[in-house]
Formats: structure tokens, C-alpha cells, sequence
């Protein structure tokens, strides 16, 4: 709920499993006891950019177990001496203020929790593409063995088809070697015919 006029947190409605509340650039200026009520796991609350003056308005956030951190960047408040000293003494469950620990080490720029679940996101990515590579793999192979079968009937047809034309070939030798006369009579008994001299013959008897 960044800059839309805020003036208090009076109505936000109950949200027990909220964990972070964006409240930025506002005008609210105290009220912040209805956030234990309303929120009570709140992890993280940016309140900078609003109308926050005292130190002692935010001691409602006390009830905040899980608040680790807290931002009042640009607020009056953050103008006090000993400022952040003060913060730190009355949250002491929180680590990091305004993007900072006590110690001044800037806190890490995104949710630990969120980077994980991209980690494993990213994981996820590699195995599906390692699995699309093994798929890949597997279909040229298939293809590849098709191919080599096909090329293989082929040789086959060819050497089958070469091996009746030479048959035929020394079929048509023999007969070529025989005298005229026997090379009909051989065609007629191909064809399941008699030859004309033998029926004469029949006659004759």
C-alpha cells in the first residue's frame, strides 16, 4: 500500500499470515498497535517516507515477535540523536533498520527465503533441458537406425533383383547353344505344347 494518502493502518483487516507490509510514502503518523492485532507475523515493515516523529510511536512494535526488519527512511524520526541506537533498544527483535544492522552491515537485497525457491526454480530448468537433450538424442538415433534398415533393403532388392536377371541370362545362353530345332521344341514344352512332328508320328500309327 505505496503512497496512497494513508493517514492510519485503522482498518487494514486481519492478516495473520502476512510477512511483509509495504506502507511507504504515506502520512501516517501513529497508530501502529493495530498491527500486532491485525498482523501478528509481520517479518518486515517499511514505513519510510511518512509522518512518524517520535521514537515512542513505535513502541506498539514490540508485539511484533518476528519483525526483523524496519524501515523509517525519510520520517522525522529518523533526525533524533542517537536515533538508531534508540530503535535497536526498544526492538530488540529486530536486525536490520532502514536496510542496516546494528553493526552497520547493509542487509542482503532480496528475501534469502525467495533467492532459495529460485535456486531451486533454476534446478528444475536444467533437468527439463537435460531430459529435452536426451529426448533430442534419442529420436536421432531412431532416425539414424531407420536409415541404416532402409540403405540395407535397398542392397538387398538390388543384389535379389541382379541375382533372377543373371538367371535369366543363363537360361537364355543354354538355349542359344542348342540347335534350332531343339530350341523350339524345348519352348514348346515350356508352354505345355506338342510338337507338329510328333503328332504326325501319332497319325501315321
Amino acid at each position: 500500500m505505496i503512497n496512497i494518502n494513508l493517514l492510519s493502518v485503522s482498518n487494514l483487516p486481519k492478516l495473520n499470515k502476512l510477512r511483509k507490509l509495504e506502507l511507504s510514502d504515506n502520512r501516517i503518523s501513529g497508530g501502529l498497535e493495530v498491527l500486532a492485532e491485525r498482523t501478528p507475523n509481520l517479518t518486515h515493515l517499511n514505513l519510510s517516507g511518512n509522518k512518524i516523529k517520535d521514537i515512542n510511536t513505535l513502541e506498539p512494535l514490540k508485539k511484533l515477535p518476528n519483525l526483523h526488519s524496519l524501515d523509517l527512511f525519510n520520517c522525522e524520526v529518523t533526525m533524533l540523536i542517537n536515533y538508531r541506537e534508540s530503535v535497536f533498544t526498544l526492538l530488540p527483535q529486530l536486525t536490520y533498520l532502514d536496510g542496516f544492522d546494528a553493526d552497520d552491515q547493509e542487509a542482503p537485497d532480496s528475501d534469502p527465503e525467495a533467492d532459495g525457491d529460485g535456486l531451486e526454480d533454476d534446478d528444475d530448468d536444467e533437468e527439463e533441458d537435460d531430459l529435452d537433450e536426451e529426448v533430442i538424442d534419442d529420436e536421432e538415433d531412431e532416425d539414424d537406425d531407420l536409415e541404416g534398415e532402409e540403405e540395407e533393403d535397398g542392397v538387398d532388392d538390388e543384389e535379389e533383383d541382379e541375382e533372377e536377371d543373371g538367371e535369366d541370362d543363363e537360361e537364355d545362353e543354354a538355349d542359344d547353344d542348342l540347335p534350332r530345332g531343339e530350341k523350339r521344341k524345348r519352348n514348346l514344352e515350356d508352354e505345355g505344347e506338342e510338337d507338329p512332328e510328333d503328332e504326325e508320328d501319332d497319325e501315321d500309327d
